[in-house]
């Protein structure tokens, strides 16, 4: 049963997951901080973490994350959650200091065109130098020879078992009879 997930064999994964969760905090805190002048503190950035954390654990576990498709969406959701949880938290864009609106969702719409881009093709990179390497490395099982077998034709003295069976075998039989 697959249920959306990757198999564990997936040498990506973790590389994958672990850049997805690192761009949107990494993302979010610097989006934010030039957009108001100062860097996000306090429990907020233990939200981002859980946030990035989040994002970075789907994009290891879900099974197509690999595709640029769901890792933009991956990222997108993960940008619009981080600047909702900065927003109830208070960390606002002041309209004077900061860029216009649409300068900040533009920058923000590039930055994760460019971050799924290039997570995908990482992604594809890690996969063909696992499967270079493995090809590589692979080790060829040769046969172990077992014990040897060992064939006696002739004995100069019968086996022990040989000699036991015989001994424990009653030669004592009916009386012969003439007529036969």
């Amino acid at each position: 049963m697959s249920h959306g997930h990757s198999r564990a064999r997936d040498p990506a994964a973790r590389l994958r997951g672990s850049a997805a969760g690192l761009l949107t905090a990494a993302l979010a805190v610097a989006a934010h901080s030039v957009g108001s002048g100062t860097a996000p503190t306090g429990a907020v950035v233990a939200q981002l973490a859980v946030l990035a954390a989040t994002v970075g654990a789907l994009g290891a576990t879900i099974s197509r994350a690999a595709d640029v498709r769901v890792l933009l969406g991956l990222l997108a959701a993960g940008q619009l959650i981080g600047h909702l949880m900065l927003s109830a938290a208070g960390h606002h864009h002041p309209a004077v200091a900061g860029p216009p609106a649409a300068v900040m969702l533009a920058a923000h719409a590039v930055a994760i065109g460019a971050g799924a881009l290039l997570i995908a093709a990482s992604d594809r990179l890690c996969r063909a130098v696992s499967r270079a390497v493995r090809a590589a490395v692979q080790i060829v099982a040769v046969p172990v020879a077992g014990p040897p077998v060992v064939v006696v034709g002739q004995a100069d003295q019968p086996l022990r078992s040989t000699l036991l069976i015989a001994a424990s075998m009653s030669h004592r039989g009916p009386p012969v009879s003439r007529s036969c």
